[in-house]
């Protein structure tokens, strides 16, 4: 699965390295499907080869979820490399627990890209599934059947779920690959790229009805949590889906937009020898406002918040300056006023900012905050509504 929506985050992660220069990140959900597969690869293993014993069992039980997983960081490698090859950066890709995002920071400028990046998870997944099954097979391998030896049954059991993946992400289903392998080919048809995200959206949520109905069925039949977990992808499938609808909506509010339009433009100052419990009493208390630039000599040094407050423990607030934990003003992300207010929101989104300082010829001309950008969009919605 590729997301190409960069306010959307994974955060609760662990960090794991780079592959070819992306962030590559485990979600702490990801633990939980993981020790489900080795529980389920173990029950399977013992049914197929019970001369293997229990030790063996449970090694090579947890040695391919691991390698179940490696191949689900090739399908989305496959997404991230075909993006960064069509111009659209990768911010990192994180496996959880209904398999991986690509964390794509813009969206396709063609429907042609919009395909190629889609399809090339589903294809990979397909590649090394039939890969696995052939070698398998050449061994002697066949389904239901312990033949062939403990590497022709890992492999036979990864070439399986690898098909399987595939065919399960080229739903027509928004945001799977298949959902948006849809909205390439509505794109490709119209022309019109929020129109195909739209109807997309709409064959995506009906799909994930159909999954949650599927699986309340199938639990009530007798089939326990294995129809709860249908349902459980059908609502991740349906908030995705919804989201994805709303974005477009985003898309129009900002269209035409400047960070000029919503900034605010009196930011208050204080000054840098101010101890952080006077901030606190006098500023952040009496006045309402989370954001303060600090000043020296009369030059902005930073910038202030309620966060960097939090970072000091209270007993030392007397003893604190701004200038001791203000963020730098060259350690700050900065934006112009012309700059277009949806490229300003993916940079407090990709360096998780709550405020931006405005700057303009290396004058401050304001400041940008979320509560600024949420102020606007409520706005929008009321005059629309109208």
């Amino acid at each position: 699965m590729s997301n190409r929506s960069p306010a959307h985050v994974m955060p609760a992660s662990i960090r794991l390295g780079r592959v070819g220069g992306i962030p590559i990140a485990l979600h702490y959900s990801w633990f939980i499907i993981a020790t489900l597969i080795t529980l389920s690869l173990e029950a399977h293993f013992r049914s197929t080869e019970p001369d293997w014993g229990m030790p063996i069992i449970w090694m090579t039980s947890v040695m391919t979820a691991l390698l179940f997983f490696v191949s689900l960081l090739a399908h989305e490698l496959a997404h991230a490399i075909v993006a960064q090859a069509r111009g659209l950066p990768v911010r990192s890709i994180t496996l959880f627990a209904l398999g991986g995002v690509a964390q794509i920071e813009k969206d396709a400028s063609t429907a042609k890209t919009e395909f190629l990046v889609a399809i090339v998870g589903p294809f990979t997944s397909l590649v090394i599934g039939f890969a696995c099954i052939g070698i398998a097979w050449s061994m002697g391998w066949s389904v239901g059947d312990g033949a062939g030896g403990l590497i022709a049954a890992v492999l036979g059991w990864l070439g399986s779920i690898n098909v399987a993946l595939a065919l399960f992400n080229l739903i027509p289903g928004y945001p799977l690959d298949g959902g948006r392998v849809l909205r390439a080919l509505i794109w490709w048809k119209t022309g019109d790229a929020d129109r195909s995200t739209q109807a997309a959206a709409k064959v995506g949520q009906a799909v994930a009805f159909a999954f949650i109905a599927v699986g309340i069925v199938r639990y009530f039949g007798g089939a326990g949590i294995g129809g709860l977990w249908i349902a459980f992808i059908g609502w991740f499938l349906l908030q995705a889906a919804r989201e994805s609808y709303v974005q477009v909506g985003l898309a129009h509010a900002f269209k035409g937009v400047r960070v000029a339009d919503v900034m605010t433009r009196d930011c208050p100052t204080v000054e840098g020898w101010m101890n952080v419990q006077n901030f606190v009493e006098h500023e952040l208390l009496r006045t309402g406002r989370r954001c303060f630039m600090v000043v020296d000599k009369g030059v902005i040094a930073g910038l202030v918040t309620p966060h960097e407050v939090k970072q000091v423990e209270r007993a030392q607030w007397p003893f604190k300056t701004l200038d001791d934990i203000m963020r730098p003003l060259q350690d700050l992300q900065s934006v112009t006023p012309e700059t277009p207010l949806s490229s300003a929101l993916e940079s407090m989104s990709r360096h998780d900012l709550n405020q931006l300082p405005v700057v303009s010829n290396d004058h401050l001309e304001g400041v940008l905050s979320r509560a600024d950008v949420l102020a606007y969009l409520q706005t929008h919605a009321e005059l629309r509504s109208k």
